[in-house]
């Protein structure tokens, strides 16, 4: 089965599962989100674990009802299973299985069973799999699904139908010539999958905290410029890492088993999905290094430092419930540029990222690189925290470089976008500024416009970036001082060279375009004195009435 397939096969399931919601009056309501991402976790893992149970265990590989071949065995058996299986994934007694479930939908209390089931692996896995909240506080994998449906009578009928939904499907069967590839792929091979499940969840509809994910173009161009050579047991951390797309890439950038990752992000929504996320990719033990808190107000990893960070921060959001509590001895250091004050209109518009960029910079190591996803206005303004935040970035020599994205990058809103790239160590008499403003083809997505990069694209501003490489009208490689020289701009197109074009004429030619340019100039002056003289007669002929 090619990827194409199983990517179809997969949107059907999730297709299947809303409909299940439409039927019982929770389209599009605001719990639905949960429903699909937890049903389709859970027969995940239940279709994983099945999988390298069999692989571990002779008896469970040999056996006609896996379940009953499962359930079986003794506990010395069971525990062996789970150490081979090691913590990749929960841990999945027989009566836990989806097919235990499947096999006794006809119980009278059917919803209850299979509450409990979900709730009870969630609360067995809690150490590995939960969210954290700066107060200790855990989200749980799963969460009692059926209490969604206000109708008692309901709850056993919609049970029913997701464990049949979920039945129908296997991640197994549909991929059962090469499974194995299937867990070892990267982001990309889910990417499709994962983007159509949260797409109608994790939009920018507005909201005190509206949600963006970011492309996937930009993403890769991100982590294909921060890893340019091999490295192991990194940290890599986002502070507002919504459902986790520039981690993916990072971490598959770096390699799963060379990194740890690090979120943090005020949406449960995101975490929540994050965790999915993190599943999906074989980044299981990153999991209780998961936050939800409000990274600004609350960081609860203020003092951690990173190998790496990426950052798509929101750019305009109203802090002003908190904006004041910033200000103190702690925060200063942090936020060493300033606060945004309080606009007297449109709260909504406060720059927040100017806040977020302080805090990566607060958080890097010593040798730390970051990549953070800015408003295009940040690498011109002339006062104010932006300039400060510029003039520290080439003081301190931690300017690596800036990629001005083209417009519409990002479908879901039209703010043009640049990246900021901040080593540690780089190199001050090397500094890269590309633009790329100029690349990609727009197409629609829904009523937006939105522009896509081609894979040639991609990886030209990659190179440009890796290999220091000055390309007329596209890129340029400056020095710490000409930066300064040019009040700190980061924009590549005021270093490109202006160019005069000369032409060589003869001395008869130079004589006849002046002759020309003469001749033209008398007839205008003509026209223009002819014109006065016309409003000079029409102004004598008024009269006062």
């Amino acid at each position: 089965m090619t990827d194409i397939e199983f990517r179809q096969k997969t949107i059907t399931l999730i297709d299947s599962l809303k409909t299940v919601c439409a039927n019982y009056g929770l389209g599009n309501d605001g719990n639905e989100y949960k429903i699909i991402t937890q049903t389709v976790l859970y027969k995940f893992i239940n279709d994983k674990f099945r999988f390298y149970a069999k692989k571990s265990n002779n008896k469970l590989a040999n056996a006609e009802n896996f379940w009953e071949a499962l359930e079986s065995l003794d506990e010395n058996e069971y525990q062996f299973l789970i150490m081979d299986l090691g913590g990749a994934f929960p841990e999945l007694k027989s009566y836990q299985l989806l097919s235990y479930l499947y096999n006794n939908q006809n119980n009278d209390d059917f919803a209850k069973l299979f509450d409990d089931t979900l709730y009870s692996i969630a609360v067995e896995n809690a150490d590995i799999f939960s969210i954290k909240s700066p107060s200790g506080a855990k989200d749980l994998m799963f969460e009692k699904l059926s209490n969604y449906i206000n109708d008692d009578s309901q709850r056993n009928a919609f049970c029913k139908a997701l464990i049949n939904k979920l039945f129908e499907f296997s991640f197994e069967n549909v991929f059962e010539d090469n499974f194995d590839t299937m867990f070892e792929e990267k982001y990309d091979f889910f990417a499709s999958i994962f983007e159509y499940l949260i797409k109608d969840y994790n939009s920018d509809s507005g909201g005190k905290y509206a949600e963006y994910y970011t492309p996937h173009a930009v993403a890769r161009i991100m982590s294909a410029i921060l890893v340019n050579e091999k490295t192991k047991n990194v940290t890599c951390y986002d502070p507002s890492a919504g459902s986790g797309t520039l981690l993916m890439n990072l971490a598959h950038k770096i390699g799963e088993e060379n990194c740890t990752i690090y979120s943090e992000d005020i949406s449960q929504k995101s975490s929540n999905m994050l965790r999915l996320n993190l599943i999906l990719n074989n980044l299981t033990p990153s999991i209780p290094n998961i936050i939800k808190t409000n990274t600004i107000l609350n960081p609860f990893y203020l003092d951690k430092k990173f190998d790496y960070i990426v950052s798509n921060p929101p750019f305009k959001l109203d802090f002003s419930d908190f904006r004041d509590d910033l200000e103190n001895d702690i925060n200063k250091k942090r936020f060493f540029a300033g606060i945004p004050n309080i606009p007297k209109t449109k709260k909504e518009s406060m720059a927040i990222y100017l806040l977020f960029i302080q805090h990566i910079m607060y958080s890097l190591d010593t040798k730390g690189k970051a990549a953070i996803v800015v408003p295009t206005g940040f690498i011109t303004a002339q006062s104010g925290i932006e300039r400060k935040i510029r003039e520290a970035l080439i003081e301190r020599n931690w300017l690596r470089g800036v990629v001005s994205m083209p417009s519409n990058i990002f479908a879901s809103t039209g703010t043009n976008v640049s990246i900021v790239f901040i080593d540690k160590e780089a190199d001050s008499e090397k500094i890269v500024l590309v633009d790329a403003s100029k690349l990609g083809q727009t197409i629609k997505e829904g009523k937006n416009q939105k522009t896509v990069l081609t894979t040639e694209e991609e990886q030209r501003i990659i190179d440009a970036m890796n290999q220091k490489k000055a390309e007329e009208d596209f890129s340029v490689v400056v020095t710490k001082e000409e930066v300064i020289a040019k009040n700190y701009s980061f924009s590549a197109g005021q270093y490109f060279e202006v160019k005069i074009e000369y032409v060589e004429i003869t001395a008869e030619e130079f004589a006849q375009k002046m002759q020309t340019y003469e001749s033209n100039l008398s007839q205008l002056f003509a026209e223009g004195n002819e014109l006065d003289n016309k409003i000079l007669e029409n102004l004598k002929g008024l009269k006062y009435e």
